[in-house]
């Protein structure tokens, strides 16, 4: 089978590998589509610190179940699913208490594990989610990095009086103004970014308030509009957003962390116990994609208009390559495995 293989950082090819044959309570998928994650670029340079290498990367995709292992429902066989990546093992306390998100065993397709750039991929049975219809297969893809955003939302809350503020309109916070603009309905929506472009397909996309944060005084436009954000989303990990953020929201909001940086944020403690305000991370997601691929369904986001890209497999190079080169021309580039 055709397969994407990171050998080494910064060394990947397209190699043939033997088809995988699932084991007891895996399914096999036949990839159709694969997206390109901002990690996916991490692991080809060696900057990830869970992947061992060689590795077949990739954890947003979708295709059909073509094949079961033993304790699997053969009739599964030609359905069609998107990947949930998250692999928990069920027995410890975050599992327990609910949060397979962070297992303390986890393991994430295409980076603990070979992952779905490659014609097939074997994953456990409840991994495979099923998708309807109403949805193509290169929304399918997407569903990954749309759970994430139901992740956070989920975390923080959405209320029909919030006032949410978007830092970021890139990727992931594209995902978060589809979803608190369409599925729940918020017409107080306000996106902070440094590129214009990206402020354009935000309020196109339901922002009502766009702000060039080079040009701009984020903090100048909010009072002049009257509005106190009750509901923060950091979708541009930056350790200064954290520390604005406190002194931008209301009384009693919440700030969700979307973010992965090392770096260091100066947060007063004062300011937290002051407002009374509420900080929440994310890391993955939480068994939400049935629910985003609901939201497919009711057309409650557009899928379509978060991919930018679609290259073949065997274009890998140059699809990284434009990501990389062009990051500003991209949102969602999806490898075709047809």
């Amino acid at each position: 089978m055709k397969s994407i293989l990171v050998e080494a950082p910064r060394r990947m090819s397209i190699v043939d590998l033997p088809i995988p044959d699932p084991t007891p309570g895996e399914v096999r998928i036949r990839v159709r589509h694969a997206g390109i994650c901002g990690s996916d670029l991490h692991i080809f340079h060696g900057n990830h610190p869970y992947v061992q290498f060689p590795r077949v990367i990739g954890h947003e995709f979708a295709g059909h179940i073509d094949a079961v292992g033993d304790g699997v429902d053969p009739a599964l066989e030609g359905t069609r699913v998107a990947v949930n990546p998250v692999v928990n093992c069920g027995q410890c306390y975050p599992c327990r208490a609910g949060r397979p998100n962070v297992c303390l065993n986890l393991q994430v397709v295409g980076v603990h594990r070979e992952g779905g750039f490659a014609e097939y991929c074997c994953v456990p049975a409840q991994c495979a989610v099923p998708v309807p219809d109403e949805v193509d297969d290169r929304a399918a893809a997407t569903v990954e990095p749309f759970s994430i955003a139901a992740n956070m939302l989920s975390r923080t809350e959405v209320m029909a009086e919030d006032t949410a503020l978007v830092y970021g309109a890139g990727p992931i916070g594209m995902t978060v103004i589809q979803a608190l603009s369409g599925v729940h309905g918020l017409d107080r929506l306000i996106v902070a970014d440094r590129i214009d472009s990206r402020l354009d397909w935000a309020r196109t996309s339901g922002a009502s308030i766009v702000v060039n944060t080079t040009r701009q005084s984020l903090a100048g436009t909010l009072a002049e509009a009257g509005l106190s954000p009750s509901l923060i989303i950091d979708a541009a990990c930056h350790p200064s957003i954290v520390e604005e953020a406190l002194d931008l929201a209301s009384p009693a909001a919440r700030i969700g962390l979307m973010g992965f940086s090392s770096e260091a944020s100066a947060i007063p403690q004062r300011k937290l116990n002051a407002k009374e305000l509420t900080l929440y991370a994310s890391r993955l997601n939480n068994r939400k994609f049935p629910e985003v691929i609901g939201w497919m369904s009711h057309k409650q986001i557009e899928p379509e208009r978060f991919i930018s890209h679609s290259f073949p497999a065997t274009a890998v190079h140059e699809a990284f390559a434009l990501l990389e080169g062009h990051p500003i021309a991209c949102c969602k580039v999806l490898l075709d495995f047809n």
